[in-house]
């Protein structure tokens, strides 16, 4: 396990990033003074953003139905615990981009290759979704519509993906 948003596992054999982009800010907003340079003051946390990007392979390893997975929890619009591989929590990200590449495609216009750049945002750990993006859908959890339902290989084969 390389990381863990919510249920989601960032991992070979679903989808892995070869990077992490983390940017922080810090408030200090100024008043302007005569004569003199503004003067600042610490207001508090800015914004705390983490980019992830990676490549998937599915022939060879990952799951094609990750990004599909990654995109229903950012359309669900709730804010997910990030716990690195290490133990790490991270606190609580809402998705706010997922950019997908999809390259090399096959004879049914499948991709062989997809490289992805995932937009983190942090936010007030009280707003984390307390199911993890669990699926609580219809069946229960146990249906044809769960995340990991079906083969893996569909996608391959001609199954809907």
């Amino acid at each position: 396990m390389m990381a863990a948003l919510g249920q989601f596992v960032f991992g070979l054999s679903t989808l892995s990033f070869n990077d992490l982009q983390r940017s922080q800010e810090w408030r200090h907003p100024s008043s302007s003074r005569v004569g003199d340079r503004p003067a600042r003051q610490y207001v508090g946390q800015g914004d705390d953003k983490i980019t992830l990007t990676g490549l998937q392979v599915p022939e060879f390893m990952g799951d094609m139905k990750a990004i599909d997975r990654l995109t229903a929890m950012a359309d669900a619009g709730k804010a997910y615990n990030l716990c690195m591989g290490n133990g790490q929590a991270m606190g609580c990200w809402v998705i706010e981009s997922l950019n997908t590449t999809r390259t090399v495609f096959i004879r049914e216009g499948v991709a062989r290759k997809v490289e992805f750049t995932l937009a983190l945002a942090r936010v007030d750990d009280r707003q984390a979704d307390p199911s993890g993006g669990l699926d609580t859908g219809p069946d229960g959890g146990v249906g044809e519509d769960d995340w990991y339902g079906g083969d893996p290989w569909d996608w391959w084969m001609g199954g809907d993906w």
